[in-house]
């Protein structure tokens, strides 16, 4: 059965390769169909090429020579009939008419060319459009399409979640995500918000707390009043600040197309006029070889932009091949111009400059007497069996200190607050200090709160361990990635400043900002809070932002350029992106910028000798000086030194 979202996309406007009609074996032939048939004009094009020089050939090759002009210069000749009949003349009408253009003088192989790389070029560009919009379609994946809903009879059953009103009661089990916002009337569980709010640590949920659609309930059953329907969710409000976002962010390209479109309209307007006014400002025929029309449709030939059309995407393409080796993938060429032109980088914290695991420090006794290794094989038993980022870093710490697993018995589970059991007639407990509440002198406890305040105020994580009378305190900390620290000092040095945002708690971003030695930073973020700082940044200056998470989305499509985590990071992050770190390899990040500099210089370069072989070519051609097959020679001389000078990008 198809999915209820591609129904729903399709409906409302989506391209026809998303039409649920269509199996999954035969969709993935009609993803990127123009760069496809382009690639395969092309490639037609080189073997009509060479099969020129045989006679024995000649009918073949003018053969495939059709096949190209079907393929490449079909959709340019419909494109083009429909902005003429809009009266639009840009550099599209212009490449339709010169590549058209050439076969009446004579050098259908010339226009062919023209026609296979402009279709390649639109057809690139294409292929990067639809891949920023199938962040939305990630995003809807997220939330469940179904929720367990209390129904008259009291028994729970499923609906869809667009059937769900407001004050419903929803069953959320252990293990599921929570479909929809709204208020917890019974149970208590940890809940998972790392992708709506960037922060790791699952946060405990009981009755009279809120949760939003999006979390994962780790443990215990939940049982939720609805606050807000599906339309109006968490999750998709996000949904909408991407679009947001995506509707606002720079259109980089803007003054290229617009010096495009006069350079078109400025060529087709001066052929005309040489091709009328030649008879009677040089005494030239209208028609022969040396007519006027003759050497207007030489000229048109020779100063279509050619050199110009490949000049950019070379050296972005070589740019964009190298880095992918390197394992980072940017999403269209004009991401190098926005990077560099960054002059601020802001980052996220969990799961960007950190890893996101966490990282046993130590353990100390609220009596301040030595904790034992038996305190640690005691926590490691009772931690193994669990999912929890603390027990996680709790089984680290004791596979690395080579302790064995101490026996329990009764081990029980406490979803949202830890786990119990006992050791040698001793009730053990290990997690929330909160559980502790009613199960100690209250002085004891106040003592504690104390105790783990001044804790949390270093930018520690903590979970308390109660054996008998003792109370211990295990103390964590999120790990930096490798080599980070030397990246981000590089990009200073490049002059770039450095922030970092996130829905991690003060002291904890504090903690990693001085660590890092960050120009500034700001926590407790919700996702609108990053989307407006982000939006204030990107104002003052263009800015990159660095991020992984569901709640980092908006932000990513918003920045003048997005870099998400590919490895690690949420697929919503990843599609929204415009840079994707394939391996969450953040090292390169001052590499990639190096490379935004070297590309905008080749790029340069490439502007000018394309300016330089239109002009060489044309105005001979014109002038009837040279011979066309020259004045061709001549200006594709220019296209093939262009290429090679765009090459010189792949050089790691």
């Amino acid at each position: 059965m198809a999915d209820s979202t591609l129904f729903d996309e399709y409906f409302e406007g989506k391209e026809e390769v998303f039409s649920p009609f269509i199996t999954p074996d035969t969709r993935k032939w009609g993803f990127q169909l123009h760069l496809k048939g382009s690639l395969f004009a092309a490639l037609l094009l080189l073997v009509s090429f060479i099969l020129s020089f045989n006679p024995a050939f000649l009918p073949l090759s003018k053969g495939l020579l059709i096949v190209v002009y079907f393929l490449a210069g079909m959709p340019a000749l419909i494109e083009t009939i429909e902005d003429l009949s809009n009266l639009i003349i840009n550099i599209d009408v212009l490449m339709t008419l010169a590549a058209f253009g050439s076969v009446l003088i004579g050098s259908p192989m010339e226009g062919a060319l023209l026609l296979v790389l402009f279709a390649i070029s639109g057809s690139m560009e294409e292929a990067v459009t639809s891949k920023a919009k199938s962040s939305l379609r990630e995003l809807h994946k997220l939330s469940p399409t179904t929720a367990w809903v209390l129904n008259d009879q009291n028994r729970f059953v499923v609906r869809s979640v667009k059937d769900v009103k407001v004050q419903d009661r929803i069953l959320v089990k252990a293990g599921e995500v929570i479909p929809l916002d709204g208020l917890v009337v019974k149970g208590a569980s940890s809940v998972n918000l790392v992708h709506l709010t960037g922060e790791n640590l699952p946060v405990l949920k009981k009755v009279g707390d809120t949760v939003p659609a999006g979390g994962k309930n780790i443990e215990g059953a939940l049982e939720i009043e609805v606050t807000h329907v599906i339309s109006d969710s968490t999750l998709a409000k996000i949904i909408e600040l991407v679009t947001q976002a995506q509707d606002a962010k720079p259109k980089l390209q803007q003054w290229f197309d617009q010096l495009s479109d006069r350079y078109a309209k400025a060529i087709i307007f001066l052929a005309f006029f040489f091709a009328l006014t030649f008879p009677y400002l040089l005494n030239l025929p209208f028609l022969g070889e040396e007519g006027s029309i003759y050497r207007a449709l030489a000229f048109l030939i020779a100063a279509s932009p050619c050199a110009l059309i490949i000049a950019i995407p070379i050296a972005y393409l070589s740019a964009l091949s190298v880095s992918a080796s390197k394992g980072v993938l940017l999403k269209g060429g004009v991401t190098l111009d926005g990077l560099y032109n960054v002059k601020k980088v802001a980052f996220d914290k969990t799961g960007t400059l950190t890893t996101g695991e966490l990282k046993w420090l130590k353990s100390e006794s609220m009596s301040k007497a030595p904790v034992s290794d038996e305190v640690m094989s005691i926590a490691y038993a009772l931690e193994v069996n669990a999912v929890h980022p603390i027990a996680k870093a709790i089984q680290t710490a004791g596979e690395k200190l080579k302790v064995q697993p101490a026996s329990i018995d009764g081990f029980k589970m406490i979803p949202g607050y830890g786990v119990e059991a006992i050791y040698k007639n001793t009730p053990v407990f290990i997690g929330q200090p909160i559980y502790l509440e009613d199960k100690i002198e209250s002085e004891k406890y106040q003592k504690l709160t104390n105790w783990v305040d001044e804790v949390k105020t270093k930018g520690y994580l903590i979970a308390v361990m109660r054996l008998g009378d003792e109370l211990i305190l295990f103390q964590f900390e999120d790990t930096l990635r490798p080599n980070v620290k030397d990246t981000l000092s590089n990009l200073q040095k490049l002059g770039l400043k450095l922030a970092m945002l996130t829905g991690d708690h003060f002291a904890s971003a504090k903690k990693v900002a001085d660590e890092l030695n960050l120009d500034e930073f700001y926590s407790d973020l919700k996702p609108e809070d990053k989307l407006r700082l982000v939006e204030k940044f990107s104002n003052e200056s263009p800015l990159a932002f660095v991020g992984d998470g569901v709640n980092d989305a908006p932000a990513l499509a918003r920045a003048t350029v997005g870099i998400g985590m590919g490895k690690g990071g949420s697929r919503a992050a990843v599609d929204a992106a415009d840079v994707v770190l394939l391996q969450d390899n953040i090292d390169r990040l001052d590499w990639l910028f190096k490379k935004s500099k070297d590309t905008r210089s080749v790029v340069t370069q490439n502007l000018v000798i394309a300016t330089l072989a239109i002009f060489i070519a044309a105005i001979p051609a014109l002038g009837g000086w040279v011979p066309l097959w020259l004045a061709v020679v001549m200006h594709e001389g220019g296209t093939v030194i262009v290429g090679l000078n765009g090459l010189r990008l792949t050089r790691k």
